[in-house]
């Protein structure tokens, strides 16, 4: 059975079966997605890491539906009307098709078909559908009972009968099911009396749009509406062809007016009672998993893009929560993130003390070293960075803003509980802001990546798919940085191949205990660390200033042999190989080549030796909004303004250019040329010029354009 799956699934990843079966074999071993990619490049054939997690989610999606088939076919075998031309539908048939073959032998709860039945009224069903008979009134008297009160009402139990029969027969589906994704048209319409409760959804007040074609912004916006019972949202199809075209298929050319007709109003009735609804739920139902794949994939990229902003390592950090009546919380941040000092300053009003903020900030920033102060994005942001700006400070010093998204949540978590006991939501909240400009990665996997605020209504789909897709983001993200062992958090080494959880605690506990490690074996001798764990995360741990530079590469412990060997040839320990990048681009990598090491392998271990402890973030850069630009009022239609990227959707990307709103980017206004989404122009945290096409103050929001806009002078 799986070799019919691994055929299936090359054929959708555009792999050979080999090669599928090759990463499968691997998975079902218990190797992860980033070390296969990596370090198992020879087994499959150089398969990326997004074609291995494809592999991962459609072999788990082709085994349920092996599963499913098995219970069918049992389900059908039992009854007595498995045959083999049945089996081999079902042996062929997609997740779809396989519930239409179901569907005539699945279980039935009470319904008008089998309240017929139960009056004996199928035999009649079944001379209808004949056609044979010339006076079915006559024929139709003869199954009068208690129950059934005339011919009319047998006729009719019969006719339920048939509609039910019709609902059941996979070509009808069929036909209906590709009407509908052809040309069906999702309409949605404002419910009566909701207008000031559904304002932000205006846009779809009286909307139509052909479903196969509906973005899916735009359907997720409907659905939400839909739930919240301010849109009423329909179908329209053309019903009477439909009809038409399923009545050509069960009226047959022998039958009287009379049968012709009973069959046409049972069709109808079929089609408008049972098969239109369940047509449209399973529609619903596909559209729906269609905008959730859109939505996350858009989320977990912009949250890809968020955890690999380039860190700051190794400054001295004084981050500030920006505010007014409560005035700005400050922490001192050394360069690993531990806390040094906290307190509080009010430089915008209502205190307004300029020359008090003035001199502590100047105080701080000589007595620890500050090199850079991270100001959060949020209320009073703007007042705080003007004042910061003015400042003469005793050291140079860079100013960043940086997104304050999440760090609430994790002020008020069990983490920051655990790692601030002594202190308030308000000092582990800016301390969050400033570990965020040390380093993004660290500190944003403290977090659930919902609440980091990117991506478009995370929140209205599969929250399951979501949270597998993200956690697969985060997980690559960290193994393609790579770890220090000896300073990473427990949370962030919990996201290293094979660790987890308990082993990421583990870990942590050894440390504490032992001290630092200075070579990756030595985690073999943290509790419950095995050699496969140990396999499968080796190569992405980093140990700066270990036993040798080799323990700050990603070359894995397996191909230490290798480079040691190739030191040796040269007549080199491996630290002066390291040393020596000249010698290392003159290694022919063709002499090391064994069963376990191929030429991917090889060419990867060189490329290791030449950047050794190589962080592949590119650097920061920084931003000065307008400072005659602080609140939405001050914003005139035409101006040209520098912004920076904060989220990017399927329609658009948000541009915050320093007030509390952010302003939307169309799509259509990113480029000269027709692009297919906004991902291809830019990227989150890019800093932009955009130019004001309008300024709604009533609904508080800013459109901008990316087009035609003046470079700066």
């Amino acid at each position: 059975m799986d070799d019919k799956i691994s055929k299936a699934i090359a054929s959708d990843i555009a792999a050979d079966v080999w090669q599928v079966e090759a990463a499968m074999a691997l998975l079902d071993d218990g190797a992860t997605v980033p070390f296969i990619s990596r370090y198992r490049k020879e087994r499959t054939g150089g398969l990326n890491e997004v074609q291995i997690h494809r592999i991962e989610i459609l072999a788990a999606e082709y085994r349920e539906l092996e599963k499913r088939k098995s219970y069918i076919c049992e389900v059908i075998t039992t009854a007595g009307a498995m045959t083999d031309e049945l089996q081999a539908r079902i042996n062929e048939a997609d997740a779809t098709t396989l519930e239409d073959i179901y569907l005539p032998y699945k279980p039935k709860r009470r319904t008008r078909a089998t309240v017929a039945r139960q009056h004996g009224l199928e035999p009649l069903a079944r001379i209808i559908m004949s056609g044979n008979a010339s006076d079915i009134s006559h024929i139709a008297a003869k199954y009068i009972t208690d129950e059934v009160a005339d011919a009319d009402a047998a006729i009719a139990g019969a006719s339920d009968i048939i509609a039910e029969w019709v609902s059941e027969n996979q070509r009808a589906r069929d036909i209906v099911r590709s009407r509908f994704r052809r040309s069906a048209e999702l309409r949605s319409l404002l419910v009566k009396g909701r207008d000031d409760e559904a304002r932000n959804y205006r846009n779809y007040f009286d909307f139509k749009c052909r479903l196969s074609r509906i973005p899916s912004h735009n359907y997720l916006a409907i659905r939400r509406a839909e739930r919240d019972g301010l849109l009423k949202v329909s179908f329209i199809a053309d019903d009477d062809e439909i009809i038409d075209s399923l009545c050509r298929m069960f009226v047959k050319p022998k039958m009287s007016g009379q049968i012709s007709e009973i069959v046409k109003a049972a069709v109808s009735d079929s089609y408008k009672r049972l098969i239109r609804p369940s047509i449209e739920t399973e529609l619903s139902a596909e559209t729906k998993r269609r905008a959730d794949d859109e939505a996350i994939a858009m989320f977990s990229d912009n949250a890809r893009q968020l955890l690999l902003a380039p860190p700051l390592h190794g400054k001295h950090i004084l981050a500030i929560d920006p505010g007014y009546r409560t005035g700005c919380k400050i922490v001192c941040l050394d360069s690993q993130g531990n806390l040094l000092h906290h307190g509080v300053i009010y430089p915008t009003p209502p205190q307004s003390d300029i020359l008090g903020t003035t001199r502590t900030l100047q105080r701080l920033v000589d007595k620890y070293q500050i090199d850079a102060i991270a100001l959060g994005n949020g209320t009073a942001s703007r007042d705080t960075e003007k004042v910061l700006r003015a400042i003469v400070f005793p050291r140079p010093v860079e100013i960043f803003v940086v997104s304050e998204n999440g760090a609430s949540v994790y002020s008020a978590s069990d983490i920051a509980r655990e790692e601030f006991p002594d202190h308030d939501v308000t000092v582990r909240g800016a301390v969050s802001i400033g570990r965020r400009l040390i380093d993004p990665l660290a500190e944003l996997v403290k977090i659930d990546p919902k609440s980091i605020g990117v991506g478009q209504y995370q929140h209205d789909v599969n929250q399951n798919a979501l949270h597998d897709s993200l956690d697969f983001t985060v997980t690559s993200c960290v193994n393609s940085v790579g770890v220090n062992i000896n300073t990473a958090s427990r949370q962030l080494l919990a996201y290293v191949a094979g660790i987890g959880p308990q082993l990421a605690t583990n870990i942590v506990a050894y440390r504490a205990a032992h001290g630092d490690f200075v070579e990756k074996r030595q985690i073999l001798d943290v509790p419950r660390m095995g050699a496969k764990a140990f396999a499968q995360a080796a190569g992405f741990m980093r140990i700066p200033g270990g036993n040798s530079k080799l323990e700050n590469t990603g070359v894995h412990p397996e191909s230490y042999h290798i480079v040691k060997r190739m030191a040796s040839d040269l007549g080199l320990t491996v630290d002066q190989l390291i040393d020596s990048p000249d010698k290392i681009n003159a290694i022919d990598i063709s002499r090391y080549i064994d069963d376990n090491a191929g030429e991917a392998t090889l060419k990867d271990i060189i490329a290791e030796l030449l950047k050794p402890g190589h962080d592949p973030r590119t650097s920061s850069n920084t931003i000065k909004f307008d400072p005659d630009i602080k609140e939405l009022e001050d914003i005139r239609e035409g101006m040209t303004l520098e912004g920076v990227v904060s989220n990017i959707t399927a329609f658009g990307a948000f541009v915050d250019v320093g007030i509390h709103e952010s302003g939307l980017v169309h799509i259509s206004q990113m480029a000269e040329r027709r692009i297919s989404s906004p991902a291809q122009v830019v990227k989150i945290n890019q800093i932009v010029r955009v130019r004001v096409l309008s300024v709604d103050l009533e609904r508080r929001r800013l459109s901008l354009s990316m087009k035609n806009v003046p470079t700066q002078s």
